[in-house]
């Protein structure tokens, strides 16, 4: 009767979270005690607010690489992100670096030293295309379902998964136990730009990579995963829910969503995330899972009030884990203009994201640290 209780109680109004999810549960159920005990934690963090997070932090920033302790999130207000998010591309073919350009060996630190500090990590995986050997954003149709069992690229897959469970049960902490890792693979499912997004396979086919990959990697003995399910655009439960593999494969639900140029005053970025997180975050309470916004963001940020006037706004009353910004790349030589979704010293949005951190309801590291 209690646990009917708080559920129901969980549910207010306006359909927001107003009590802890009593009823999570972890979709690997050997997961390890660290990663059962960062999964409680992220669920009592949405009772506080939700974490700040950001793409390659402690790697580069605009106009800087590899320093140190540096950030660009830590120059502007003195703190670092509460979660950090990398990227596993390049690890399939042997590569020492990865998509970004960052050494495998580096990141690996970063995360180990974040890990120490409170941090909090979560881990995409941009692969080649199996079936042509050309980047992720190699569409080919049906090139999804040759690595599935049967298929031609089968266990050229299996030696890929090999890479990185190698690589995720190598990153530890002091004590020498696996750092849990908010795992994100197959991001943007619903987008058609990615081999294994919409239009290049079928749902099955989708859930049985899924699937497929949550059990290797377990077989495999990695147990540190928090599973992220993450779309693009959706317009409806069933539209996001047509790739789901199922609760038993999945902790964490989310979406990116970006907002564009054509779109100054952001307007159509808050209606959307908006009309969003009403899906999702019903979605949530009803089969217990948390929700965030895996990706967002402004390209150069040329909104100085954009912080505390859009993205606070777009987030609302939603009770998200996270919302992670993309990588601060800064100068892009081929394109001919800065990349950048987060603020540095001197951005026309700095002043604004300093209002921003002192939110109540922004968490970053030091606000996480103190759980």
């Amino acid at each position: 009767m209690t646990l009917i209780f708080a559920v129901v109680t969980g549910i207010s109004c306006s359909g927001q979270r107003a009590d802890s999810n009593t009823n999570l549960s972890l979709a690997d159920k050997k997961a390890t005690p660290e990663t059962v005990s960062l999964y409680k934690k992220l669920n009592q963090l949405v009772q506080k607010g939700y974490m700040f997070g950001h793409q390659d932090d402690l790697a580069y920033g605009v106009n800087w690489k590899y320093e140190d302790g540096r950030s660009d999130i830590k120059d502007v207000v003195g703190d670092y992100p509460a979660v950090y998010g990398w990227d596993l591309a390049g690890l399939e073919k042997d590569s020492p670096n990865n998509i970004d350009g960052i050494p495998f060996e580096k990141m690996k630190q970063y995360i180990e030293e974040s890990n120490a500090r409170g941090g909090i990590t979560t881990i995409s995986w941009h692969f080649d295309n199996p079936a042509t050997g050309k980047s992720a954003w190699d569409n080919t149709p049906n090139s999804l379902k040759t690595v599935l069992p049967g298929g031609e690229n089968h266990q050229k897959f299996t030696i890929w998964l090999d890479k990185a469970a190698k690589y995720l049960l190598s990153l530890k902490d002091k004590k020498g136990k696996n750092i849990p890792i908010l795992f994100r693979p197959y991001h943007e499912l619903t987008g058609g730009w990615f081999w294994w997004g919409k239009g290049n396979c079928t749902p099955e086919e989708f859930k049985a990579l899924w699937k497929f990959t949550a059990d290797y990697l377990q077989k495999k003995g990695v147990h540190n995963l928090i599973y992220i399910y993450n779309t693009g655009g959706f317009n409806s439960a069933e539209e996001f829910l047509t790739n789901y593999a199922g609760d038993n494969y999945a902790d964490i639900l989310s979406f990116d969503s970006y907002q564009n140029n054509d779109d100054k005053e952001g307007k159509k970025f808050i209606d959307e995330v908006q009309k969003q997180l009403k899906i999702i975050n019903e979605i949530g309470i009803k089969q217990h899972k948390l929700i965030a916004i895996a990706e967002a963001g402004y390209e150069a940020i040329p909104d100085p009030k954009w912080w505390t006037g859009t993205l606070s706004k777009a987030i609302g009353d939603y009770k998200i884990s996270y919302v992670l910004l993309w990588r601060n790349h800064g100068w892009q030589e081929k394109e001919q203009k800065m990349h950048y979704y987060a603020p540095f010293s001197g951005q026309v949005s700095e002043k604004d994201f300093v209002e921003y951190y002192k939110l109540d309801k922004t968490l970053f590291e030091k606000d996480i640290d103190k759980n």
